[in-house]
């Protein structure tokens, strides 16, 4: 990771589950003074490996005001959020308060306490059914589900803000993060796991009995959806230089974090069995309500605006560092 030219006091909510604890790791390499606040319904204390931690809700806006006061950061990063969207579906309002209203407290709070800075953990789910096989920032936003609408709509405020307030902001559309940092002190544990390689990777290793396919008839070359999966650390670094990007006065913007390739379902159980040198167990089952059948992304505009350069787009790289991760785990 590069090294910022002036380092920062960045609030990052949401720092101990899994993408947001691998930027708060980065962020300390950098030089950067980090505190996470986090509530730990989803994250994990222990993978908070910099800064200070406070312990708290979004909902709460006196603890927003006072650790905001106290700690005085120039940025915010915001990765507290719900994420599954099947979950979504079968319970709407715990989605629009928690990614959507939650959000808005923030927000708000920043505003009291004058910070104008704010870098926002955004998604692919934001953008539907595309209507092209790559999908640049400028596609039209039309979410199949309450957690993409819920994050379109926050997007939705950002601009809103930006243009009434002093807020500068930067969006960040993830495509399908995977993967754990290669030196084996982070990686995915989410209770239950929905993320498809680490799934398959607790199949090769008999933690369960088989491994779903949600859809064996999307009209994809073998019938399974297809995902561009970005490793952790690369969308880490887009965070930096999003930060870098803002903290020397650039505009407020949106990027897809993506590699713009993407492997089908069937592809990944395949390159996890051949890394794992086992054969996962698999069947097919009825799609999952709000699943898009191809996302890929069009990250060209990273890569021209903010210099971003990927460092870790190799499939079966990705699956080692998740599968070495894996390993440690009960």
């Amino acid at each position: 990771m590069r090294r910022l030219v002036d380092v920062a006091r960045v609030l990052v909510t949401g720092g101990a589950g899994y993408i947001g604890s691998h930027v708060v790791a980065a962020l300390e390499e950098q030089g950067n003074t980090v505190l996470t606040y986090d509530n730990l319904s989803t994250g994990h204390r222990d993978a908070v490996l910099a800064g200070d931690f406070v312990a708290g809700d979004l909902a709460d806006a006196a603890l927003l005001d006072r650790t905001l006061r106290d700690f005085r950061p120039d940025a915010v990063m915001h990765f507290a959020a719900f994420i599954e969207v099947g979950e979504s579906v079968r319970d709407p309002l715990k989605y629009y308060h928690n990614n959507g209203a939650n959000a808005i407290n923030l927000l708000r709070s920043m505003e009291r306490a004058g910070v104008h800075v704010f870098i926002f953990s955004s998604t692919a789910a934001v953008y539907g059914n595309p209507a092209t096989a790559l999908i640049a920032e400028g596609h039209a936003l039309n979410p199949i589900n309450p957690y993409g609408q819920a994050k379109a709509f926050v997007e939705q405020v950002l601009l809103d803000a930006s243009l009434a307030q002093k807020l500068r902001y930067v969006s960040l559309r993830y495509f399908n993060a995977a993967g754990a940092d290669p030196r084996g002190r982070l990686g995915e544990r989410h209770d239950p796991e929905s993320h498809l390689i680490p799934l398959a990777l607790q199949a090769a290793r008999g933690k369960r009995r088989r491994l779903s396919i949600y859809g064996g008839d999307y009209p994809t070359p073998d019938g399974t959806c297809i995902r561009d999966f970005i490793h952790v650390m690369d969308l880490a670094e887009a965070h930096l230089l999003s930060l870098e990007h803002l903290m020397a006065g650039g505009a407020s913007d949106v990027f897809n974090c993506g590699y713009g390739h993407g492997y089908s379902v069937r592809e990944v159980i395949q390159a996890a069995g051949t890394v794992t040198g086992t054969a996962i167990p698999a069947e097919v089952v009825p799609r999952r309500p709000g699943d898009a059948a191809v996302l890929v992304a069009d990250s060209s505009r990273l890569k021209a605006k903010l210099n971003w350069k990927p460092r870790y787009d190799d499939l079966p790289f990705i699956i080692r560092t998740a599968w070495e991760w894996e390993q440690t785990q009960r």
